[in-house]
């Protein structure tokens, strides 16, 4: 399972007009990426992490600071770009498989009281945000 936690002042996700996933307060952005030897364990793991990731303003975590996530699926973190021009997608777990595994990370975050956002699986999205540093960390479990 791979995720790109991105340091926000605010995000959002918008499908066909419609804001579906909102955070207007700085937090996380957290885009989700699943694999197809992921299991529950490892978006336990991943909630864990990002709950516990002390990279808010004055060295805090999500759960020190009462701050929230907006967590989006993203099959393209497993895009293969190491030959020719076209992105290969074959690293990418279908949607049956990934969508429950992201489903996990964000009930984990929520288990551990954090306010959690999310975006639409399988929709076209349009991700806006104000990058907060920019603070940006590729987190692989």
């Amino acid at each position: 399972m791979r995720a790109v936690v991105q340091r926000v002042s605010r995000a959002s996700v918008t499908v066909d007009g419609e804001v579906v996933g909102a955070i207007e307060e700085p937090g996380l952005l957290v885009l989700v990426g699943v694999t197809h030897d992921d299991t529950p364990e490892a978006s336990a793991t991943l909630a864990r992490k990002v709950a516990g990731l002390r990279i808010l303003r004055d060295e805090r975590s999500v759960l020190d600071a009462g701050a929230p996530v907006l967590v989006v699926s993203q099959f393209t973190l497993y895009g293969d770009t190491r030959k020719g021009r076209r992105p290969s997608w074959v690293a990418a777990a279908p949607g049956p498989v990934a969508e429950p595994l992201v489903d996990a990370v964000v009930a984990g975050l929520r288990a551990a009281g954090v306010h959690v956002e999310t975006g639409r699986f399988g929709a076209m999205m349009d991700v806006a945000l104000v990058n907060d540093g920019p603070f940006t960390l590729v987190v692989d479990v």
